[in-house]
Protein backbone atom coordinates (compact mmCIF):
# COMPACT_ATOMS: atom_id res chain seq x y z
CA UNK A 1 0.00 0.00 0.00
CA UNK A 2 1.42 3.31 -1.18
CA UNK A 3 1.20 5.87 1.56
CA UNK A 4 -0.15 9.49 0.70
CA UNK A 5 2.69 12.27 0.80
CA UNK A 6 1.62 13.58 4.32
CA UNK A 7 1.81 10.04 6.26
CA UNK A 8 5.07 9.43 4.70
CA UNK A 9 6.85 12.90 5.53
CA UNK A 10 5.40 12.25 8.89
CA UNK A 11 6.45 8.97 9.57
CA UNK A 12 9.91 10.28 8.30
CA UNK A 13 9.80 12.93 10.92
CA UNK A 14 8.80 10.40 13.99
CA UNK A 15 11.29 7.90 13.05
CA UNK A 16 13.93 11.08 13.62
CA UNK A 17 12.29 11.92 16.77
CA UNK A 18 11.87 8.12 18.26
CA UNK A 19 15.87 7.52 16.87
CA UNK A 20 16.78 10.94 19.09
CA UNK A 21 18.17 12.94 16.25
CA UNK A 22 15.22 15.51 17.45
CA UNK A 23 15.19 15.73 21.10
CA UNK A 24 12.56 17.38 23.04
CA UNK A 25 12.33 21.19 22.37
CA UNK A 26 13.89 20.52 19.04
CA UNK A 27 12.21 22.75 16.60
CA UNK A 28 10.86 20.55 13.45
CA UNK A 29 10.59 22.02 9.66
CA UNK A 30 8.36 24.60 9.43
CA UNK A 31 5.54 24.36 6.83
CA UNK A 32 7.40 26.50 4.57
CA UNK A 33 10.16 24.50 4.43
CA UNK A 34 8.46 21.35 4.23
CA UNK A 35 6.96 22.89 1.14
CA UNK A 36 10.38 23.57 -0.39
CA UNK A 37 12.33 19.91 0.86
CA UNK A 38 9.72 17.73 -0.42
CA UNK A 39 8.41 19.50 -3.48
CA UNK A 40 4.79 19.19 -1.73
CA UNK A 41 1.62 21.94 -1.04
CA UNK A 42 1.29 24.34 1.84
CA UNK A 43 -2.08 22.51 2.13
CA UNK A 44 0.28 18.36 2.44
CA UNK A 45 2.91 20.39 4.53
CA UNK A 46 -0.42 21.43 7.18
CA UNK A 47 -1.52 17.56 6.94
CA UNK A 48 2.55 16.07 8.09
CA UNK A 49 2.22 18.76 11.35
CA UNK A 50 -1.47 18.04 11.99
CA UNK A 51 -0.53 14.63 12.21
CA UNK A 52 2.25 14.77 14.43
CA UNK A 53 0.27 16.60 16.48
CA UNK A 54 -2.17 14.53 16.71
CA UNK A 55 0.17 11.63 17.99
CA UNK A 56 1.81 14.12 21.09
CA UNK A 57 5.14 14.26 19.38
CA UNK A 58 5.15 17.94 18.36
CA UNK A 59 3.29 21.01 20.35
CA UNK A 60 3.09 24.84 19.10
CA UNK A 61 5.15 27.51 21.30
CA UNK A 62 4.33 30.68 20.68
CA UNK A 63 6.91 33.15 18.66
CA UNK A 64 8.92 29.91 18.33
CA UNK A 65 7.82 27.81 15.98
CA UNK A 66 6.53 24.02 16.13
CA UNK A 67 8.96 22.04 18.36
CA UNK A 68 9.39 18.51 19.36
CA UNK A 69 7.25 17.45 23.15
CA UNK A 70 9.04 16.65 25.91
CA UNK A 71 7.65 13.38 26.07
CA UNK A 72 7.24 12.29 22.66
CA UNK A 73 5.06 9.02 22.09
CA UNK A 74 5.89 8.07 18.73
CA UNK A 75 3.12 5.89 17.40
CA UNK A 76 2.06 5.15 13.45
CA UNK A 77 0.62 8.13 12.23
CA UNK A 78 -3.24 8.23 11.84
CA UNK A 79 -5.37 8.70 8.66
CA UNK A 80 -6.42 12.04 8.58
CA UNK A 81 -8.93 13.24 6.52
CA UNK A 82 -8.32 14.36 3.45
CA UNK A 83 -10.47 17.15 3.20
CA UNK A 84 -11.48 19.75 5.53
CA UNK A 85 -14.72 21.40 4.59
CA UNK A 86 -15.19 24.99 5.40
CA UNK A 87 -16.99 25.65 8.47
CA UNK A 88 -17.89 29.53 8.88
CA UNK A 89 -17.33 28.65 12.82
CA UNK A 90 -15.10 25.52 12.79
CA UNK A 91 -12.18 24.86 15.03
CA UNK A 92 -8.80 24.52 13.45
CA UNK A 93 -8.42 22.50 10.51
CA UNK A 94 -5.54 21.69 7.61
CA UNK A 95 -6.67 22.78 4.46
CA UNK A 96 -5.07 23.25 0.78
CA UNK A 97 -2.09 25.27 -0.88
CA UNK A 98 -2.47 27.74 -3.07
CA UNK A 99 -1.54 31.14 -4.78
CA UNK A 100 -3.71 32.27 -7.47
CA UNK A 101 -5.63 34.73 -8.96
CA UNK A 102 -7.57 37.58 -7.02
CA UNK A 103 -16.82 34.06 -2.23
CA UNK A 104 -20.81 37.50 -2.74
CA UNK A 105 -24.63 36.43 -1.72
CA UNK A 106 -27.45 38.43 -3.70
CA UNK A 107 -26.25 41.39 -1.92
CA UNK A 108 -23.16 41.05 -2.22
CA UNK A 109 -22.18 40.04 -5.27
CA UNK A 110 -19.37 40.91 -7.22
CA UNK A 111 -15.61 40.17 -8.42
CA UNK A 112 -12.83 40.48 -6.70
CA UNK A 113 -9.47 41.80 -7.81
CA UNK A 114 -8.51 43.72 -5.11
CA UNK A 115 -11.48 31.64 11.49
CA UNK A 116 -11.80 31.28 14.47
CA UNK A 117 -13.82 29.47 16.97
CA UNK A 118 -15.43 30.70 20.10
CA UNK A 119 -17.71 30.04 22.49
CA UNK A 120 -21.13 30.57 22.30
CA UNK A 121 -24.09 30.41 19.99
CA UNK A 122 -24.40 31.13 16.31
CA UNK A 123 -27.03 33.23 16.96
CA UNK A 124 -24.50 35.21 19.87
CA UNK A 125 -21.85 35.42 17.45
CA UNK A 126 -23.84 36.66 14.83
CA UNK A 127 -25.25 39.28 16.75
CA UNK A 128 -21.56 40.03 18.10
CA UNK A 129 -20.95 40.62 14.17
CA UNK A 130 -23.55 42.19 13.53
CA UNK A 131 -23.98 46.14 12.01
CA UNK A 132 -22.75 47.23 15.18
CA UNK A 133 -20.25 45.76 15.69
CA UNK A 134 -18.81 46.17 11.88
CA UNK A 135 -19.59 49.75 11.70
CA UNK A 136 -17.43 50.19 14.95
CA UNK A 137 -14.65 47.70 13.34
CA UNK A 138 -14.98 47.39 9.99
CA UNK A 139 -15.30 48.90 6.86
CA UNK A 140 -16.46 52.13 6.01
CA UNK A 141 -14.40 52.83 9.22
CA UNK A 142 -12.55 56.76 9.60
CA UNK A 143 -9.79 55.57 11.67
CA UNK A 144 -8.98 51.47 11.12
CA UNK A 145 -7.03 49.22 13.32
CA UNK A 146 -3.62 48.69 11.73
CA UNK A 147 -3.48 45.90 13.89
CA UNK A 148 -6.65 44.51 12.66
CA UNK A 149 -5.56 45.00 9.02
CA UNK A 150 -2.63 43.51 9.48
CA UNK A 151 -4.22 40.42 10.87
CA UNK A 152 -6.60 40.64 7.94
CA UNK A 153 -3.70 40.76 5.04
CA UNK A 154 -2.27 37.41 7.14
CA UNK A 155 -5.63 35.70 6.71
CA UNK A 156 -5.99 36.55 3.51
CA UNK A 157 -2.85 35.12 2.61
CA UNK A 158 -3.18 31.67 4.41
CA UNK A 159 -6.76 31.08 2.76
CA UNK A 160 -5.09 31.91 -0.62
CA UNK A 161 -2.39 29.71 0.51
CA UNK A 162 -4.01 26.95 2.06
CA UNK A 163 -8.37 27.38 1.32
CA UNK A 164 -10.42 28.28 4.33
CA UNK A 165 -9.84 25.01 5.99
CA UNK A 166 -6.21 25.84 6.14
CA UNK A 167 -7.00 29.04 8.24
CA UNK A 168 -7.91 29.32 11.97
CA UNK A 169 -7.40 31.14 14.71
CA UNK A 170 -4.73 29.37 16.07
CA UNK A 171 -3.12 29.04 12.83
CA UNK A 172 -3.17 32.92 12.31
CA UNK A 173 -1.83 33.39 15.91
CA UNK A 174 1.29 31.87 15.00
CA UNK A 175 1.53 33.14 11.74
CA UNK A 176 1.46 36.66 13.49
CA UNK A 177 3.32 35.42 16.26
CA UNK A 178 0.83 36.23 18.84
CA UNK A 179 -1.41 34.48 21.45
CA UNK A 180 -4.48 33.14 20.04
CA UNK A 181 -6.69 35.20 22.18
CA UNK A 182 -4.94 37.66 21.13
CA UNK A 183 -6.65 37.88 17.69
CA UNK A 184 -9.99 38.48 19.72
CA UNK A 185 -9.22 42.11 20.48
CA UNK A 186 -9.69 42.98 16.53
CA UNK A 187 -12.39 40.16 15.22
CA UNK A 188 -14.99 38.50 17.79
CA UNK A 189 -14.51 35.09 15.67
CA UNK A 190 -14.08 33.66 12.40
CA UNK A 191 -17.45 35.04 11.17
CA UNK A 192 -16.40 38.92 11.39
CA UNK A 193 -12.77 37.42 10.17
CA UNK A 194 -14.60 36.35 6.87
CA UNK A 195 -16.24 39.76 6.66
CA UNK A 196 -12.90 42.05 6.94
CA UNK A 197 -11.19 39.57 4.65
CA UNK A 198 -14.27 39.44 1.86
CA UNK A 199 -14.19 43.41 2.27
CA UNK A 200 -10.53 43.69 2.19
CA UNK A 201 -10.57 41.86 -1.32
CA UNK A 202 -13.70 43.72 -2.72
CA UNK A 203 -11.97 47.19 -1.17
CA UNK A 204 -9.17 46.14 -4.05
CA UNK A 205 -11.84 45.20 -6.60
CA UNK A 206 -13.83 48.20 -7.14
CA UNK A 207 -16.70 48.34 -10.47
CA UNK A 208 -15.54 48.98 -13.42
CA UNK A 209 -15.27 52.59 -14.68
CA UNK A 210 -17.98 52.09 -17.12
CA UNK A 211 -21.17 53.50 -17.40
CA UNK A 212 -24.45 52.20 -19.19
CA UNK A 213 -24.99 55.39 -21.03
CA UNK A 214 -21.89 55.08 -23.07
CA UNK A 215 -20.69 51.26 -23.08
CA UNK A 216 -24.03 50.08 -22.80
CA UNK A 217 -25.73 47.54 -20.01
CA UNK A 218 -24.37 44.13 -21.42
CA UNK A 219 -20.70 45.71 -21.65
CA UNK A 220 -21.35 46.98 -18.43
CA UNK A 221 -22.62 43.88 -16.84
CA UNK A 222 -19.71 41.79 -18.79
CA UNK A 223 -17.19 43.52 -17.32
CA UNK A 224 -18.01 43.47 -13.73
CA UNK A 225 -18.86 39.65 -13.95
CA UNK A 226 -15.24 39.00 -15.49
CA UNK A 227 -14.01 41.40 -12.53
CA UNK A 228 -15.42 38.71 -10.20
CA UNK A 229 -13.94 35.68 -11.98
CA UNK A 230 -10.29 37.54 -11.81
CA UNK A 231 -11.14 37.66 -8.13
CA UNK A 232 -12.23 34.48 -7.36
CA UNK A 233 -9.17 33.19 -9.41
CA UNK A 234 -6.80 35.11 -7.26
CA UNK A 235 -8.88 34.02 -3.66
CA UNK A 236 -9.89 30.64 -4.58
CA UNK A 237 -11.47 30.87 -1.22
CA UNK A 238 -13.63 33.53 -1.69
CA UNK A 239 -16.44 31.06 -3.65
CA UNK A 240 -16.66 29.67 -0.02
CA UNK A 241 -16.77 32.45 1.69
CA UNK A 242 -19.24 33.89 0.03
CA UNK A 243 -23.59 32.89 0.58
CA UNK A 244 -26.71 33.92 -1.54
CA UNK A 245 -29.07 32.30 1.46
CA UNK A 246 -26.83 33.55 4.71
CA UNK A 247 -25.02 36.59 3.57
CA UNK A 248 -22.10 38.35 5.48
CA UNK A 249 -23.68 41.51 4.97
CA UNK A 250 -19.93 43.59 3.70
CA UNK A 251 -20.47 46.64 1.88
CA UNK A 252 -18.35 46.97 -0.75
CA UNK A 253 -19.35 43.60 -1.79
CA UNK A 254 -22.71 45.32 -1.96
CA UNK A 255 -21.70 47.99 -3.92
CA UNK A 256 -20.96 45.25 -6.68
CA UNK A 257 -24.67 44.76 -6.58
CA UNK A 258 -25.60 48.10 -6.83
CA UNK A 259 -23.76 48.56 -9.52
CA UNK A 260 -24.66 45.78 -11.77
CA UNK A 261 -28.57 46.89 -11.00
CA UNK A 262 -27.92 50.24 -12.05
CA UNK A 263 -25.97 49.07 -15.21
CA UNK A 264 -30.04 47.37 -15.76
CA UNK A 265 -31.68 50.59 -14.83
CA UNK A 266 -33.75 52.51 -17.25
CA UNK A 267 -35.43 49.78 -18.86
CA UNK A 268 -38.58 49.77 -17.46
CA UNK A 269 -38.11 46.41 -15.23
CA UNK A 270 -39.10 46.07 -11.30
CA UNK A 271 -37.13 46.81 -8.88
CA UNK A 272 -37.54 42.73 -7.76
CA UNK A 273 -36.38 41.82 -11.24
CA UNK A 274 -33.22 44.11 -11.02
CA UNK A 275 -32.26 42.21 -7.85
CA UNK A 276 -32.93 38.80 -9.60
CA UNK A 277 -31.30 39.89 -12.66
CA UNK A 278 -28.23 40.72 -10.40
CA UNK A 279 -28.10 38.43 -7.98
CA UNK A 280 -28.55 35.81 -11.08
CA UNK A 281 -24.94 37.29 -12.76
CA UNK A 282 -22.98 37.05 -9.78
CA UNK A 283 -24.13 33.78 -8.66
CA UNK A 284 -23.92 32.04 -12.02
CA UNK A 285 -19.88 33.44 -11.74
CA UNK A 286 -19.50 32.34 -7.52
CA UNK A 287 -20.73 29.07 -8.75
CA UNK A 288 -18.58 28.16 -11.46
CA UNK A 289 -15.97 29.56 -9.57
CA UNK A 290 -16.35 26.53 -6.28
CA UNK A 291 -14.82 24.53 -9.26
CA UNK A 292 -11.55 26.21 -8.50
CA UNK A 293 -11.55 25.80 -4.56
CA UNK A 294 -12.04 22.00 -5.33
CA UNK A 295 -9.60 21.65 -8.11
CA UNK A 296 -6.80 23.27 -6.41
CA UNK A 297 -7.23 21.09 -3.39
CA UNK A 298 -7.47 17.60 -5.82
CA UNK A 299 -4.15 19.20 -7.52
CA UNK A 300 -2.30 19.51 -4.38
CA UNK A 301 -3.58 15.97 -2.91
CA UNK A 302 -2.61 14.16 -6.23
CA UNK A 303 0.28 16.06 -7.51
CA UNK A 304 -1.44 16.25 -11.19
CA UNK A 305 -2.81 18.83 -13.26
CA UNK A 306 -7.03 18.30 -13.96
CA UNK A 307 -5.67 17.10 -17.70
CA UNK A 308 -3.25 15.19 -15.83
CA UNK A 309 -5.41 13.48 -14.13
CA UNK A 310 -7.83 13.16 -17.00
CA UNK A 311 -5.20 11.24 -18.91
CA UNK A 312 -4.99 8.79 -16.21
CA UNK A 313 -8.77 8.49 -17.05
CA UNK A 314 -8.44 7.41 -20.59
CA UNK A 315 -8.89 4.09 -20.40
CA UNK A 316 -12.07 3.87 -18.32
CA UNK A 317 -13.65 6.56 -20.54
CA UNK A 318 -12.74 4.68 -23.29
CA UNK A 319 -15.02 1.89 -22.34
CA UNK A 320 -17.91 4.31 -21.47
CA UNK A 321 -17.38 5.59 -24.92
CA UNK A 322 -17.25 2.63 -26.63
CA UNK A 323 -20.13 0.89 -25.31
CA UNK A 324 -22.67 2.76 -27.89
CA UNK A 325 -24.71 4.23 -25.18
CA UNK A 326 -23.64 7.75 -25.48
CA UNK A 327 -23.43 8.39 -29.09
CA UNK A 328 -23.16 12.56 -29.03
CA UNK A 329 -20.95 12.81 -26.03
CA UNK A 330 -18.35 10.01 -27.90
CA UNK A 331 -18.75 12.51 -30.79
CA UNK A 332 -17.97 15.61 -28.56
CA UNK A 333 -14.94 14.02 -26.83
CA UNK A 334 -13.42 12.80 -29.82
CA UNK A 335 -13.65 16.05 -31.70
CA UNK A 336 -10.33 17.60 -31.87
CA UNK A 337 -11.88 21.11 -32.02
CA UNK A 338 -13.27 20.73 -28.17
CA UNK A 339 -11.50 22.75 -25.87
CA UNK A 340 -12.96 22.49 -22.53
CA UNK A 341 -11.95 24.17 -19.26
CA UNK A 342 -13.50 26.09 -16.36
CA UNK A 343 -12.45 29.67 -18.05
CA UNK A 344 -13.90 28.58 -21.15
CA UNK A 345 -17.73 26.91 -19.25
CA UNK A 346 -17.40 30.26 -17.63
CA UNK A 347 -17.34 32.65 -21.24
CA UNK A 348 -19.93 30.14 -22.70
CA UNK A 349 -22.44 30.33 -20.31
CA UNK A 350 -21.84 34.10 -19.16
CA UNK A 351 -23.16 34.96 -23.08
CA UNK A 352 -25.96 32.65 -22.94
CA UNK A 353 -26.99 34.24 -19.38
CA UNK A 354 -26.92 38.01 -21.13
CA UNK A 355 -28.71 36.61 -23.68
CA UNK A 356 -31.19 35.82 -22.04
CA UNK A 357 -31.51 39.46 -20.40
CA UNK A 358 -31.61 40.85 -23.30
CA UNK A 359 -34.86 40.37 -24.26
CA UNK A 360 -36.07 41.70 -21.04
CA UNK A 361 -34.07 45.32 -21.65
CA UNK A 362 -34.00 45.35 -25.11
CA UNK A 363 -38.32 45.20 -25.91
Amino acid sequence: MVLPPYRRIAEGIAARIAAGELAPGDRIASTRRLTAEHGIAMATATKVIAALREQGLVRAVPGVGTVVTDQPRPTPAPAAPDRAAPDRAAPDRAAPDRAAPDRAAPAQAGPDQGGTDQGGSAPARRKQAGPGRAGRSGAGEDAPDRDRDRVVRAAVAIADAEGLAGLSMRRLAGELGMPTMSLYRHVTGREELLLFMMESVFARNPPPELSPESAGWRACVEALARLQWAMYRRHPWLSQAINFTRPLLAPRAMAHTEWTMRALDGHGLAPDVLFLAAATVANYIRGTAVNLEDEAQAEQETGLTDHEWLDTQQGRLGEILNSGHYPLLARAVTDESLEFDVDRLLDFGLQRLLDGLAPLLER
